[in-house]
């Protein structure tokens, strides 16, 4: 996708950013989609576009109560996470790997010397264990976590906490995000929202972002990441 793509106004300024982290950061919602997959294979059930869509971006409580009702599951949420969770880590384990122009798009913020941060709707050890992996927890500014908020996504609370943690306004902050449901928390926010589809993502609705590209690299996105003027 290209610049076209872009709602037409004025270019923002941009003082602060925010990245969503599964399927966004990291190829994670593939794991997910294995794991979740074999889950159901177990109980004789199939994972369906519409399951995916719906579980995608929300907290785990959120996406395993949906999951329950939908497929009219026996076990409690407690169990049916605490499963999903074994068979996701031995996944992830093979195949984690970062999504594409993520090492690109860091740099150049960190060039534009712009404060940068997490917002997933994950817990906190989960996403630590993730960025740990490539050594980007002292690249970042904040992180924030489903742990850390009273509504998943895509209600705007993740976002409006992360603009009042960098203490700028939600419109001079650039969010990053893979999701329907993330796009529209940071859009209800009244964040800059650029959307980046995927695989298990890209027939949601992303009519609210200000611009969607394919990847994170985007010459465009690049373009509105400028170091700010004193």
């Amino acid at each position: 996708m290209n610049q076209s793509n872009a709602k037409s106004h004025s270019q923002p300024i941009i003082r602060g950013v925010a990245f969503d982290l599964d399927g966004l950061m990291f190829n994670t919602e593939d794991v997910f989609d294995m794991s979740g997959t074999e889950l159901l294979r177990r109980r004789g059930k199939r994972m369906t576009h519409d399951i995916r869509v719906n579980m995608m971006g929300r907290r785990a409580p959120e996406a395993f109560d949906y999951l329950i009702r939908t497929l009219e599951l026996s076990e409690s949420m407690e169990e049916l996470i605490a499963e999903s969770e074994v068979i996701f880590y031995e996944y992830l384990d093979v195949h984690l790997a970062p999504m594409p122009g993520l090492f690109e798009l860091f740099a150049h913020i960190e060039l534009c010397q712009l404060p940068k941060g997490v917002a997933s709707s994950s817990r906190r050890p989960y996403v630590e264990n993730i960025l740990g992996r490539y050594d980007l927890l002292p690249r970042l500014h904040y992180l924030l976590s489903g742990d850390d908020v009273k509504k998943g996504k895509p209600d705007p609370e993740i976002y409006v906490k992360a603009a009042n943690t960098l203490k700028i306004s939600p419109s001079e902050m650039i969010v990053f995000e893979d999701s329907e449901a993330g796009t529209k928390a940071a859009a209800a926010a009244g964040a800059y929202v650029v959307s980046i589809p995927h695989e298990h993502s890209r027939h949601h609705d992303f009519s609210t972002a200000h611009y969607v590209a394919n990847s994170l690299n985007d010459p465009f996105v690049l373009s509105l990441l400028v170091p700010i003027s004193l």
